[in-house]
């Protein structure tokens, strides 16, 4: 499953999907080194097939790759955090 890296100045999302059926997950810019997870979305034609996962993973490995940081606000993505205690090294709290 190809995830795309929407990115802008102040925030972006990560997408997977066809169109009319994205799962995504957003978030915003908190600084050059600090971003903030806000929202994850995934249409039922992709539930319970790991895809919100793949995308956590995707924004952890982006965090490794960039050198920065993530606030977990969204909850969905929280959740993930405190199931994987090897991404502790990319949160910020």
């Amino acid at each position: 499953m190809d995830i795309r890296d929407e990115d802008g100045a102040k925030g972006g999302r990560y997408v997977t999907g066809e169109p009319g059926q994205e799962a995504i997950m957003t978030f915003s810019r908190a600084s050059a080194k600090l971003i903030i997870i806000d929202h994850t979305e995934v249409p039922d034609i992709y539930r319970g097939q790991g895809v919100g996962a793949k995308l956590a993973l995707h924004a952890v490995e982006a965090a490794r790759a960039g050198g920065w940081k993530i606030i977990p606000l969204c909850p969905f993505f929280k959740a993930q955090v405190e199931r994987h205690s090897e991404w502790q090294d990319i949160i910020s709290r």
